[in-house]
């Protein structure tokens, strides 16, 4: 009785944590709150959908796994440049885009999990550096193909669905970019809560203790990793389709340190905690940079040394202190 007991009380946890709460519907519901109150800011909300997106992506492998990545942009990058090159030379239906973006960081994401699953802590730090690096400097070798430094020109993307066009105003952009993270979210969400989630959850706590207990943890790893590719492609990819821009930027180091910080500032290891570190910032640097063009980092930095200090666990994190101690009185 013991022994089916303690087999089913797993289950029973993921049963919970798949129920949808209130503050779950009542967040998706408020993402369409840009239509009605801030129109003009359409473009900036598109923005922050796809930032949530790359970084729900990082939270899959730091959060749940426990890789410590500095070169997560580089799927974001092949995701970019793969959509973008494909509408450049006579092919720009977003959604197949989108797929083919997603196959491309996968496969690359793939390859490079090799190396990453025998790797922990300072050593995964140096070498997601260096492949972000690496594969930022490729693309700039590759000027013929990839623009170079003068970015890449020439991407035309076709109407959603051959009905919606993407035009300035970001009605149909911030759209196509929630639905995609709405989509992908969900898939993220029973990813997690599922006994493959629990499996990443313990490698992250234990690596070496795992395979003991049945989980093979450098295939979970693999798995992880080459998913966590494949979605932050896809981010790259609707940033390529909405702007009709890609520069080696979106391969740069410092759009891994961005989605880093959004992530500290929302909370790692709870799904939410990178939409709501996107949002916030987001809205920081667009804010700051219009009050202090030069100097906006000042405040992000400053931003984040707070958050960090009183809020160590991130926003979410210190949210769910205080309804616990609220919970308690």
């Amino acid at each position: 009785m013991a022994l089916s007991e303690s087999a089913a009380s797993p289950r029973l946890y993921l049963q919970a944590q798949t129920r949808w709460r209130p503050a779950e519907i009542v967040f998706w519901l408020a993402t369409l709150l840009p239509y009605v109150l801030f129109p003009n800011y359409l473009s900036l909300a598109s923005q922050i959908a796809i930032a949530g997106l790359f970084a729900l992506s990082l939270d899959l492998i730091l959060g749940y796994a426990g890789i410590v990545s500095l070169g997560h942009a580089a799927f974001f990058g092949v995701g970019a440049y793969t959509a973008g090159l494909l509408s450049k030379y006579g092919w720009g239906e977003p959604l197949t885009g989108l797929a083919a973006a997603a196959l491309a960081a996968g496969i690359v994401g793939y390859a490079t999990s090799f190396v990453i699953c025998r790797f922990r802590h300072l050593a995964l730090i140096m070498l997601t550096l260096g492949f972000g690096l690496l594969l930022a400097e490729l693309a700039n070798t590759l000027g013929w193909l990839t623009g170079g430094m003068d970015g890449l020109q020439g991407i035309h993307t076709w109407k959603l669905l051959g009905i919606f066009r993407f035009d300035l105003y970001g009605r149909a952009a911030y759209a196509y970019a929630l639905a995609v993270l709405f989509v992908l979210f969900l898939f993220a969400r029973r990813l997690i809560h599922s006994p493959f989630g629990l499996s990443l959850r313990g490698i992250r706590e234990n690596f070496v203790r795992m395979p003991g207990i049945g989980a093979p943890s450098r295939a979970h790893i693999r798995t992880i990793y080459t998913i966590a590719a494949a979605l932050a492609g896809v981010a790259g990819a609707l940033l390529a389709q909405t702007t009709e821009t890609v520069s080696l930027d979106s391969l740069g180091f410092e759009r891994s340190a961005e989605v880093v910080v959004m992530l500290v500032l929302g909370g790692t290891g709870r799904l939410y905690g990178g939409l709501v570190g996107a949002i916030v910032y987001m809205i920081a640097r667009d804010q700051f940079s219009g009050i202090v063009p030069q100097y906006w980092y000042f405040w992000i930095g400053i931003l984040l040394v707070a958050v960090v200090m009183f809020l160590p666990n991130g926003i979410l994190g210190g949210l769910a202190k205080l309804s616990s101690r609220w919970s308690r009185s």
